[in-house]
Formats: structure tokens, C-alpha cells, sequence
């Protein structure tokens, strides 16, 4: 018996993992045929002249919030992972559990209102001119700002803080543990604002590379990741801070 259920429970640990993967490879299929069809950004850029109406905004908050699962999703799997696996060990000892999926919308949902602002900020940089086109960047000097301001985050004591907390899913859990599913979806919700208050200030920097720019997504998606994975998560946020500093330095003095 023990055996079978193991074996049951790893086939669900499988099933959980494929079902990110599939989620996460939709989103940027989604991204990346727009992205080339123009079929996302068209509309908006095509309506410069006009002004964005409700439509075109609605339109471009669907975007930022695939964009958020493609980008964030990968960074969430071993938290996502983790609870499964609590999940797993209070179901077998009897104990009240709560689905996986009530978790994980927990966290969407906190990424999708980030992803919302985002949109209403590009409508606003749109509609004020700040922005080189409706999918397109910040001015030069705009840019070097937010670099700077992304580079000094790194050194934050709320970045670190918020990095503690996505570094340690199983740590995590144990603290924020609350039962039902009401309590699930509160876990996920604050494990997404953790998540959210640790990668905020470079989520901004899709400003400067152009909004919706596949190759940035890809960079900051891939950088999300590796920073809850590395060894030594403060130095590794600190030299980026650096980096970030100096290229907005740097851009200042070009330009």
C-alpha cells in the first residue's frame, strides 16, 4: 500500500511539473506569435495617432499578464513544487489540505494586478509621450534612471528580505502555513507579493529594453530564476545592482 501511494504521489508531483511546463511554453508561444505576427502590438502602435481606447488597454493588460505567467511561472515551480509535496504528507497523515491550484492562483492573481499597473503605466508613458511607440522604450535618460533605481534596489534591505523568503520554499511554509483554502489562496497571494516586491524594480526595466521585447523577457525570466537558485543570492544581487549602476552611468554620459 505504501508503495502504491507513492508511486501515486509521484505521479502527481509529475503531473503538477508537466502542467507548469505546458503553461509556461503556452504563454510564450503566445508571446512569441504575437511578438512576430504583430498581431499584439499592431493595434496598440496603429492607434498612436488616436490615443488608446478601452479596447486597446484591455488588450494590452491581457498581454502583461501572459507575460507574467512566461516570466514568472519558471521562477515559482520550486515553491509550487514544495507545497505539493506538504500537500502530499498532511493528505497521507489525514490531515486537512487544500488543491495545488488554490496556491498557485493565489500567486497569479497577485502577478496579474502587477500586471495590470504595468499596462496602465505603459497607457500613461504612452499617452505622455515618454515612450519612443506604444511597444517601444523610455527615453535615454528615462532609461538611465531606471537602471540606476533597479541597481540601488539590489542593495535594499526589502529586496533582500522578500529574496529570503522566495529562497525558501520549505522555510516559507512552515511560517505562513494556514489551513483551508482560503488559507492556501493567502499563501499563494503572499508568496506572489514576496515574489513581486523582490523583482519589481527590474520588472521595470522592460522599459527600457521595449515593452513586450522577447530577448529582455527572456533575460529578466532567466535572471529571476538563477537569483532564487544561486548559492549565495546577496552577492549575486549586489554585483547585478552594480552592473545596473554603471550601465545607467554609463548611458547618462553617451547621451
Amino acid at each position: 500500500m505504501e508503495l502504491t501511494m507513492a508511486r501515486v504521489y509521484s505521479l502527481e508531483r509529475m503531473l503538477v511539473g508537466a502542467v507548469l511546463v505546458v503553461l509556461t511554453v503556452l504563454a510564450w508561444a503566445f508571446m512569441v506569435t504575437g511578438d512576430t505576427s504583430g498581431d499584439m502590438a499592431m493595434p496598440v502602435t496603429g492607434a498612436a495617432a488616436q490615443g488608446w481606447n478601452l479596447h486597446l488597454l484591455i488588450l494590452n493588460v491581457i498581454m502583461w499578464g501572459v507575460m507574467m505567467v512566461a516570466m514568472m511561472l519558471p521562477g515559482a515551480a520550486p515553491m509550487i513544487m514544495t507545497y505539493i509535496r506538504v500537500h502530499q504528507r498532511r493528505v497521507a497523515s489525514h490531515r486537512a489540505v487544500a488543491p495545488t491550484w488554490v496556491f498557485v492562483a493565489g500567486y497569479l492573481v497577485v502577478w496579474a494586478g502587477f500586471g495590470v499597473m504595468a499596462a496602465i503605466a505603459q497607457w500613461i508613458l504612452h499617452q505622455t509621450s515618454l515612450l519612443s511607440s506604444a511597444m517601444g522604450h523610455v527615453a535615454p535618460l528615462s532609461g538611465a534612471a531606471l537602471l540606476i533605481l533597479a541597481g540601488a534596489f539590489q542593495f535594499s534591505h526589502l529586496k533582500q528580505a522578500c529574496l529570503n523568503k522566495c529562497q525558501s520554499p520549505l522555510g516559507f511554509l512552515m511560517t505562513e502555513w494556514r489551513e483551508g483554502l482560503a488559507g492556501a489562496f493567502i499563501m499563494g497571494a503572499r508568496h506572489g507579493a514576496f515574489c513581486a516586491g523582490c523583482c519589481w524594480a527590474l520588472m521595470l526595466l522592460m522599459f527600457v529594453g521595449g515593452v513586450m521585447s522577447l530577448i529582455w523577457m527572456a533575460g529578466l525570466a532567466f535572471y529571476f530564476l538563477a537569483e532564487k537558485l544561486v548559492p549565495w543570492p546577496r552577492l549575486f544581487s549586489h554585483a547585478t545592482g552594480m552592473v545596473l549602476i554603471a550601465a545607467g552611468v554609463l548611458m547618462i554620459a553617451v547621451h
